[in-house]
């Protein structure tokens, strides 16, 4: 009895013990500022590095647009998107995971009963079969001795977190993708406006050589040049209301809607981009949800290395059961027909093939391809943030100078309209100063649009704040 004791003790002892290696994040070596960001810097002299910090994006980031519209689609989206309620479904998965490996750390406890009729071997011919009951409760705990259980269970715990960082990025995502689709919306409707408007100016025109036409003054190569014209522009015209027809159906699709049960109104009018600030604050990247995921991977490939590893050291297991068991029902319960059991039970595998081997660099594999794989996704967020930085800036740069070159291109135009009606210039000069007109307006909406793209991006990388975390 003393030794079974000193074993026990011993036993218990060894319960402390852990195969799970420490965890460490991957180390990155981050820059001390973002390379685009270097010009503002030196004008501001605000410029802070970013370093990592988990923290989850704000909720309705997208009313710096200060749309109502954008707003509404917003929260449709988030309650009937398909992709969300994936994603919503995969971390109720991992969830019930953990709670699956949680209860492995625990004993259990089972019932059984049984009637059993039979009959064995006997020399004598007359033997008959014989009936036997059993009613009874086992119980049975293995004990954690080297952390196989808790290494499996913090394994689930961060692929649960991981699944709920992805539930984040899918919301982020699915609101930086329905604003973006909202703006080109806007800025198909305002090509669309600005076609319709030139037609009617090209309209006049054209009837304006037809007139000079009959007066003697024009000859027909000028009509037909601004018939050709008019007629080019319907075709643009057409093109924009079908890009805009087929970026509703996208907008519906985001929603969870079919195209014929959604439509929005028209108002060609898109909303003004939210200031870029000098400064970007600190602790930028690992608030991003992706990239919080990818570090959760991490460590549940850590924790899955020390569940390989226990494989090499015994399992123990402590047992108990008791109940009943004689051969007539009436009088199973009682002292007679008691019996028990209880005891430890210790198994290890002594070959096996080199499986156990195989199993412990398979995992330290996945460790590294995790590790990899977080590193990958914090380089390139630096690269969509240094990406967008430089686009943000200089498509604020070139709507300015595109503004200023339609202003030039309608001056031109009257001067050209002007002095044709003079008589001193042909109709090419025209025709050419309106197709410069056109296609300044045209780049503007379009440099309008790539900036708003560009910004929304910008929010997405930093995911949805240019504040700190609190």
């Amino acid at each position: 009895m003393k030794h079974t004791a000193l074993a026990a003790t011993a036993l218990l002892l060894a319960a402390g013990c852990s195969t799970q290696p420490a965890y460490q994040r991957p180390a990155i070596a981050l820059p001390a500022q973002f390379k685009e960001a270097t010009a503002a810097a030196a004008q501001a002299g605000i410029w802070r590095p970013a370093q990592p910090q988990d923290a989850a994006p704000p909720e309705e980031w997208w009313r710096l647009y200060g749309d109502p519209v954008l707003d509404d689609l917003q929260q449709r989206a988030a309650v009937a998107n398909p992709g969300i309620a994936q994603a919503v479904a995969r971390l109720r998965a991992a969830q019930a995971a953990v709670a699956g490996s949680r209860a492995a750390l625990l004993p259990t406890l089972g019932a059984s009963s049984s009637a059993t009729r039979a009959r064995g071997a006997s020399t004598a011919n007359t033997a008959g079969p014989a009936t036997s009951y059993s009613l009874g409760l086992n119980a049975g705990w293995e004990i954690d001795l080297w952390g196989r259980l808790s290494g499996a269970a913090s394994a689930a715990e961060a692929s649960a977190q991981a699944s709920g960082a992805d539930l984040a990025a899918a919301r982020l995502s699915l609101q930086a993708t329905a604003a973006q689709t909202y703006f080109a919306l806007r800025a198909a409707e305002a090509q669309g406006a600005l076609l319709r408007d030139t037609l009617a100016a090209y309209e006049q025109s054209w009837q304006l050589t037809r007139n000079r036409e009959r007066a003697g003054v024009a000859s027909p190569a000028d009509v037909a040049q601004a018939e050709a014209q008019y007629k080019s522009t319907q075709a643009q015209l057409l093109e924009a209301e079908t890009s805009r027809a087929q970026i509703e159906h996208a907008l519906a699709a985001l929603i969870g809607l079919p195209p014929a049960a959604f439509g929005l109104d028209a108002t060609a009018r898109l909303p003004a981009p939210p200031e870029v600030p000098a400064e970007l604050p600190s602790r930028l990247l690992e608030r991003r949800p992706d990239i919080a995921a990818a570090e959760r991977r991490v460590a549940a490939a850590n924790a899955q290395v020390g569940v390989a590893q226990s494989a090499f050291f015994p399992a123990l297991t402590l047992s108990a059961a008791g109940g009943w068991r004689g051969a007539s029902l009436g009088d199973l319960v009682g002292a007679p027909n008691l019996f028990w059991s209880l005891g430890p039970a210790l198994a290890l595998t002594l070959f096996d093939g080199g499986a156990r081997s195989a199993a412990v660099e398979s995992a330290r594999a996945s460790l590294d391809l995790a590790a990899a794989g977080y590193r990958q996704a914090v380089i390139t967020a630096l690269q969509e943030v240094e990406d967008n930085l430089a686009a943000a800036t200089s498509l604020a740069r070139e709507e300015q100078v595109q503004t200023e070159a339609v202003a030039a291109a309608q001056r031109a135009l009257t001067i050209a309209t002007n002095q044709y009606k003079a008589g001193t210039v042909g109709y090419l000069n025209v025709l050419s100063a309106q197709t410069t007109v056109l296609s300044a307006q045209r780049g503007l909406i379009d440099v309008k649009n790539r900036r708003l793209a560009a910004v929304n991006t910008l929010l997405k990388n930093v995911a949805g704040r240019w504040d700190g975390p609190p």
